[in-house]
């Protein structure tokens, strides 16, 4: 598993770092721009020599000494650590020759519907035949569902519009497998992703995919909610690479993977509040329902939703889990590991230091609430223009807050007897 990172003259701080990772569930937090997909995408890179979507992490100009230091454990002996020194005139990031592989299979989700697969039977870089392999396997979102090509023409994946048809008519086991692995991903309930018939849009002859909704419908993929169709594409994507793997396996006579490594990139991207609360528990799952067989899986998700924290509060362990959170200090991004603490519930969550709102509520009700807290607590010098009376602050509460907002009965009963008697409090 990964166990660290350190970057030193890239990225969004001179010095980012160390994160030390825990071996099954990491959560990165932090506001937009701090550098949460670009620490997945160095994860990607330490782990499977390639970066991910083509694009290399370039320095600053005028960065002489930036540097990239990672730690990795395998599940067996064998840790190793490595140091990489950015070279400009040849733009690249060197690493020792020689590095043993690792035991498991890299799997990258994309916010913007990409994938990226490494699988050590087929992508691993010290064979004698390496310069024929893809370095991994990178999907565009369009190359999920229409297959992936090599430059030299050999086609690596048919896509899942294809490979589903294919599979289900067939009776393939490996459609029994993307069954399997719908259903762990899948919300309880009637929100089940089950597989439809095949069916026909239009004129076309080509048959597509469906999933049969809870109204009785069978509802091609491609017409499915953008949250559907991003599950369905991970299962699909983890199907095909474990299938790939074990025929890869079998043809070279190599081992198994021992371990899977997940970076996800806001991994509640379009999925409804009642999926975003069984999407992480699920990814823990889906390994074993996948292989039959428990393989220790790590997952390194960057996540803006407190819904996906709160619905691990049940299984966290942190023995081994943890949660980051990026800030901006000083003018640069600074990333730590948070203290674990269970909040309850989502709106404890949202004004926790991993989100750092100071109201779960609008801007004018935060403003609102923060003045009247500020008069009750006789801090006039921090009342905002147009809330300096008690009679100002209560009128704007009327206005942002609903009837039934648990601030109402501290207020009223602070400020009821001057309200009463028509004291407004001007000055």
């Amino acid at each position: 598993m990964l166990k660290t990172l350190t970057l030193k003259g890239v990225g969004p701080a001179t010095e980012f770092g160390p994160v030390d990772f825990a071996p099954r569930l990491n959560f990165i937090t932090g506001d937009n721009g701090l550098g949460k997909s670009f620490l997945l995408d160095i994860a990607w890179w330490v782990l499977t020599r390639t970066w991910a979507r083509g694009v290399t992490a370039v320095p600053p100009l005028g960065e002489k000494k930036a540097s990239i230091a990672y730690a990795y454990g395998k599940s067996t002996p064998g840790d190793f650590d490595e140091v990489s020194v950015f070279k400009r005139s040849e733009q690249l990031w060197p690493l020792k020759k020689g590095r043993p592989a690792i035991p498991g299979v890299v799997i990258y989700a994309g916010v913007d519907g990409s994938f990226a697969a490494w699988d050590p039977a087929r992508n691993y870089w010290q064979d004698s035949d390496a310069a024929d392999r893809p370095k991994a396997f990178n999907f565009t979102p369009e190359q999920v569902w229409s297959g992936l090509d090599g430059p030299d023409g050999v086609r690596h994946c048919n896509g899942l519009i294809h490979d589903w048809v294919l599979w289900q008519r067939g009776q393939d086991p490996a459609f029994a497998d993307l069954v399997k692995v719908l259903d762990a991903l899948s919300p309880s309930g009637l929100e089940k992703l089950t597989p439809g018939q095949p069916v026909r849009l239009g004129r076309d002859v080509k048959d597509y995919p469906s999933l049969h909704m809870p109204y009785g419908q069978d509802v091609a993929l491609v017409h499915a909610s953008a949250g559907m169709r991003r599950i369905a594409a991970l299962a699909y994507l983890l199907v095909w690479t474990w299938r790939e793997h074990q025929i890869a396996c079998e043809q070279t006579g190599r081992k198994k993977a021992r371990e899977i490594i997940f970076l996800v990139d806001e991994i509640e991207c379009h999925l409804h509040p009642q999926w975003q609360r069984c999407i992480v528990p699920a990814l823990l799952r889906v390994m074993q329902a996948l292989t039959g067989r428990k393989v220790p899986v790590q997952l390194i998700v960057a996540t803006h939703s407190p819904l996906v924290l709160a619905s691990v509060e049940p299984e966290f362990d942190e023995e081994q889990d943890a949660i980051f959170n990026i800030q901006l200090q000083n003018g640069q991004a600074h990333v730590a590991q948070e203290p674990w603490a269970k909040q309850g519930d989502v709106v404890n969550w949202l004004v926790s230091d991993a989100f750092g709102l100071r109201q779960a509520r609008s801007l004018e009700a935060e403003r609102a609430i923060e003045a009247a807290e500020a008069w009750m607590r006789g801090d006039k010098a921090a009342l905002p223009e147009k809330l300096r009376t008690q009679a100002a602050i209560h009128k704007e509460l009327q206005r942002v807050l609903p009837g039934h907002d648990d601030f109402w009965p501290r207020w009223i009963v602070e400020t009821r007897p001057d309200l009463a008697a028509g004291n407004t409090g001007r000055a």
